[in-house]
């Protein structure tokens, strides 16, 4: 048996959206299960997003952190954000967020790993990208503004990371699975193996 996640789609006989937010809104639907009952499916709909761990020469991670509401945590993460623009290419908005979280450019890029979050409760789908030969970027520096007014900017040890993450101390998913991804990569066929940075993603189909 092959272990691959296969897309699949099963009926929904009605729909609806009782919330609209400015960025993400709640969708319910009924959904017929195998025994041909229908259930209700509530879950979160979302643009999807990108997320980068920069890797500098002294193999440390550009690491941000940020206050997380919903969560009441100050979060130790990697540049991330949103996929603003729908068919957008996620490698343009990966360089837009790392210039715009930590005034950085790289020079070469790969995908680390593509993940669901929480694909319980929602559709949010986020590539996670590898980005190496950093240097700093030209021009002013993003204004930013409420929560990421606070933010504090770090270069932490790969190492270091992974020990946070084993020892519970850090949560972030995309720090979590980009820090675990990028050790696995070099302890398999190495670095330069991983995928292309305009790789397919049919989660979130693009145009190169």
């Amino acid at each position: 048996m092959t272990i691959k996640d296969t897309a699949e789609e099963w009926e929904v006989r009605a729909t609806q959206t009782p919330f609209v937010g400015n960025k993400t809104s709640v969708r319910t639907d009924d959904v017929v299960m195998p025994d041909g009952s229908v259930v209700h499916r509530d879950y979160q709909v979302h643009p999807g997003s990108v997320a980068v761990l920069a890797l500098d020469d002294e193999g440390r991670a550009l690491v941000i952190r940020q206050y997380r509401h919903p969560v009441r945590h100050k979060l130790w993460e990697i540049p991330a954000g949103l996929l603003d623009i729908p068919g957008e290419n996620p490698l343009h908005a990966a360089q837009r967020e790392l210039y715009e979280e930590a005034h950085v450019k790289a020079e070469d890029w790969r995908v680390l790993a593509d993940v669901f979050t929480t694909p319980g409760g929602c559709d949010e789908a986020v590539r996670i990208f590898l980005a190496r030969d950093l240097s700093e970027a030209e021009g002013q520096r993003f204004e930013v503004e409420d929560e990421e007014a606070d933010m504090e900017l770090s270069r932490v040890p790969v190492d270091e990371l992974v020990r946070g993450v084993l020892a519970g101390e850090l949560h972030n998913n995309c720090l979590v699975v980009g820090v675990l991804s990028l050790v696995a990569a070099r302890g398999g066929d190495g670095l330069d193996a991983l995928r292309p940075a305009e790789a397919p993603w049919p989660a979130r189909p693009f145009e190169a």
